[in-house]
């Protein structure tokens, strides 16, 4: 294939899914300067789409869109690769993660952070979280911190404790807890805004090895089809923009849609987004800001309508000060940029939906001024005012695949059905997209669409469990919510569909997806990946 842009080429003799309601399906489609000239049947490719053009033989393959990611943590996930992964086929239970940070400590000697993410009490055996006497076993001479899945906990040392200086006497902050046992002591499980007190603390990787690890996760998505993905923030202060651009002049191709976690940024009177970096034409692009609402539905933590299973005082956390959901609405409203605000439980999803609804909305037309992550338990109310309003959800269908265990256990069989309600989202009319929130998922693959996809088709978790069946969508909806939808969720232009005009960014696939059984989505796999009409990826 010629990869001259300047040049025609035709992809003919394939089954292209097109996720354009004006043209759902074709077989061929005309390409220059990496967009879309022409896409229908090759009967009526028009004379002047011809011309000199190269052409490829899809050979028949099932085509969809490439997979737009709108919630995922890039930098993280990038980063984590390199720590311990807590989660089979290596770790079972709090015993291996031991023996895990013991052999670590080995490696890198004294002194040196020891990290580790991923893990979910329900999975290890022992069925509860590590502890700091846990850590403190598998070394006691350096700092040790390790993130719960959901990002929003994490367990560290005793080491650490000291580090961060906390002690019995350390109070709660606001909107997180320090976990402690009868006695009063920290038991070193930190909830919440607790763990985001470790942010100074831990150290930082060098630019360099950053570029290095997103050049290395940019080729895992490719090879998944994923050609577009909205960076959700990071766990501390650290601004990635430069990061993304240089690994893009070395090759990362994915096109980037970047938020600033404003809990970080909000006190720095001289913060501001450079006016070029909100140009979202940009390959990498800053979106605008996001807000932690509340927690996690499986690390106890969401702010739900409902208390959980097991102890009816107990709502969850809400993560938002007032002032600071004001302050981040006013950053949005004068810089026209879109406001991403985290929400699990129904409390948090209807606080954040009925503030958002007295505003105007201030992004140009097709961008959603605001976007509601998760949204695990929505009332028929809030989306009801979400669809009305014009704001959009993204959602990750991963979670109840991956973590049914910790599902049943925070809420019972009955609600874990109502949760993800995909087929009420749609039908009211709510702007949705579909996305995985990696690394902060009980999976070892967490950036792989093809679970997330089957789960939506027949809203059954990894394990069987019955995640209700009236919620359950079609597949050709489900790719629709992962590659349109989630590009429209998060304000990407010219991406999502295959479309005169749009990008030419989609994926072959190894499999008919429309036509197997839908138990066998995730076994499905991307054979090449193309991104402006050049193949980046082939297996």
């Amino acid at each position: 294939m010629n990869t001259n842009q300047t040049d025609k080429t035709i992809f003919m003799n394939g089954r292209i899914l097109t996720s354009c309601e004006a043209l759902p399906y074709a077989d061929s489609m005309a390409v220059q300067n990496g967009r879309i000239l022409w896409i229908g049947c090759a009967q009526d490719l028009p004379a002047d789409c011809k011309g000199s053009a190269d052409v490829v033989d899809l050979g028949g393959r099932r085509v969809i869109p490439g997979f737009v990611d709108a919630h995922m943590h890039p930098i993280m996930l990038a980063d984590f690769r390199k720590k311990i992964s807590v989660m089979p086929p290596d770790i079972h239970s709090i015993e291996d993660l031991v023996q895990a940070v013991r052999r670590r400590r080995q490696e890198q000697g004294a002194g040196a952070w020891i990290e580790g993410w991923g893990y979910d009490e329900r999975e290890l055996s022992e069925k509860r979280p590590p502890s700091r006497y846990d850590l403190d076993r598998g070394c006691s001479d350096s700092p040790v911190s390790i993130l719960r899945t959901c990002a929003h906990i994490r367990c560290v040392n005793s080491k650490a404790l000291k580090l961060a200086g906390i002690d019995r006497n350390t109070p709660d902050p606001p909107g997180g807890e320090i976990e402690r046992d009868a006695d009063g002591e920290p038991t070193g499980v930190l909830k919440e805004n607790a763990s985001t007190m470790f942010a100074s603390l831990v150290p930082v990787e060098p630019e360099e090895r950053k570029v290095e690890n997103l050049l290395e996760l940019g080729e895992v998505l490719t090879s998944q089809g994923i050609t577009a993905i909205c960076d959700m923030g990071n766990l501390d202060s650290q601004d990635h923009f430069q990061v993304y651009e240089e690994a893009a002049r070395r090759g990362f191709c994915q096109k980037v849609g970047a938020y600033y976690m404003w809990s970080f940024f909000a006190d720095n009177g001289e913060f501001q987004i450079p006016k070029e970096r909100l140009d979202r034409s940009r390959q990498i692009f800053a979106a605008g800001l996001k807000l932690l609402g509340d927690g996690s539905i499986s690390g106890r933590t969401a702010w739900v309508d409902r208390p959980f299973l097991g102890n009816d005082d107990e709502y969850g956390i809400m993560v938002c000060s007032d002032e600071l959901m004001e302050s981040a609405i006013d950053y949005c409203r004068r810089n026209h940029c879109q406001l991403s605000m985290h929400a699990m439980g129904g409390r948090a999803i209807a606080r954040m939906i009925d503030r958002a609804c007295r505003e105007t909305p201030w992004t140009p037309d097709g961008i959603p001024y605001v976007r509601i992550e998760h949204v695990t338990e929505p009332s028929p109310e809030s989306m009801k005012k979400a669809a009305a309003h014009g704001i959009s959800f993204v959602t990750q269908p991963i979670f109840p695949y991956a973590e049914s265990s910790s599902y049943l256990t925070n809420l019972g069989a009955e609600r874990l059905k109502g949760c993800y309600p995909i087929r009420s989202m749609i039908r009211e009319g709510v702007t949705l997209g579909f996305s995985t929130d990696a690394p902060a998922t009980f999976w070892s693959n967490p950036s792989d669409p093809f679970p997330g996809l089957r789960q939506a088709v027949t809203r059954r978790s990894a394990n069987g469990v019955d995640c209700g069946q009236d919620q359950a969508v079609d597949i050709e909806t489900a790719i629709r919510l992962y590659t349109r939808g989630a590009a429209m969720a998060a304000g990407f232009p010219d991406i999502g569909m295959l479309a005169p005009g749009y990008h030419a960014d989609f994926a072959v696939l190894s499999e008919d997806i429309l036509q197997i059984p839908a138990e066998e989505i995730d076994r499905v796999c991307v054979t090449e990946t193309y991104v402006d009409g050049r193949c980046v990826y082939r297996r």
